[in-house]
């Protein structure tokens, strides 16, 4: 995703990572020390909102996100609220509590997304404790119904060590004990590749499915800046991966031990939104009646608002959730 302010997010992980590491095997990754757990009833419409506007402070009026029913302020950084996060703290209590009466009325849950590219909290030495404990403080201070994880600490995974991934676990094991299932949703949105097997020495979010995946009530996975030719046709999306992400397609991802339900598929609002794997909502609308049709039930998620809205999402629902 983009950072605070419209920074754009790191670049394609190809650069990242050598082809040796893509080929080394992960022999932890199908070894599950959790006990499975169904996805958050579906399908999930996510949109995320960071752009500043003069036509309203904080979250976009529930008539131009009809469709959608998670609105997604973001970001909470390390240092604090910032963008839309920002202008929801701005708020009075009274403007907060009406606003947030509307969006229940229209059936939309409104969390806050935080870290996004700006924060690379394993490489800057936060404490993951000490870090939920802030944000999930955020969460109920303001009176927000959740928290996303746009964890995107790209050096931290790509170091093979497992630090990374460690990090993510204890930060999602701490916000759960602050934020109870069932009270509170609690999303994560990674990176596609990082559910490829054998690609990442510490496992990416193979690994962190494996241990805290239960307490995670679904993934919005970000099928985009990814390389150019990357989960941009349907099949490449839904069934049959590059061999530079081999296995991070949505049913391959599901074959690999995630519940398919719990996984929905994030895709830029227009070209200009990401860097690359872009799609137009009648294309998407397409391969999402493909995978609805084998029994895929997860939904779709879209950075950012405005360009996707409840036009972007009328037509991506169209031919799966008409």
């Amino acid at each position: 995703m983009f950072g605070h302010g419209g920074l754009k997010s790191s670049p394609s992980l190809v650069s990242n990572i050598t082809a040796a590491s893509v080929l080394r095997t992960n022999r932890c990754t199908r070894h599950f020390l959790v006990q499975a757990r169904p996805a958050a009833p579906g399908p999930h419409f996510v949109i995320y909102t960071d752009q500043w506007t003069n036509d309203f402070t904080g979250p976009p009026p529930p008539s131009q996100v009809k469709g959608f029913n998670v609105v997604s302020l973001a970001f909470f950084l390390l240092a604090g609220a910032f963008d839309k996060a920002q202008e929801w703290a701005s708020l009075t209590q009274a403007q907060r509590k009406s606003i947030k009466s509307q969006y229940s009325a229209a059936g939309i849950k409104l969390i806050v997304s935080v870290f996004g590219s700006t924060d690379a909290p394993t490489t800057y030495g936060a404490d993951p404790i000490a870090t939920a404990n802030k944000m999930a403080k955020f969460v109920r201070d303001f009176g927000l119904d959740g928290v996303d994880v746009d964890y995107e600490d790209f050096d931290a995974i790509n170091a093979g060590d497992g630090k990374g991934e460690a990090w993510i676990i204890s930060f999602t094991k701490q916000l759960r004990t602050k934020l109870p299932q069932g009270q509170f949703l609690l999303t994560h949105a990674p990176v596609a590749p990082w559910f490829s097997p054998g690609g990442f020495g510490g496992g990416a979010y193979l690994t962190v499915h494996q241990h805290v995946g239960n307490l995670i009530d679904w993934y919005n996975v970000q099928f985009y800046n990814q390389g150019s030719d990357e989960y941009t046709t349907c099949p490449g999306l839904l069934t049959n991966s590059s061999n530079t992400w081999p296995q991070s397609a949505l049913f391959e991802i599901a074959a690999n031990g995630v519940p398919l339900n719990k996984l929905v598929i994030g895709k830029p609002g227009y070209s200009g939104d990401a860097s690359n794997g872009y799609m137009s909502p009648s294309i998407l609308a397409g391969c999402m009646q493909q995978a609805h049709a084998k029994g895929w039930n997860g939904g779709a998620m879209s950075w950012e608002f405005p360009h996707a809205n409840a036009a972007w999402i009328q037509t991506v629902r169209s031919k799966a959730w008409p």
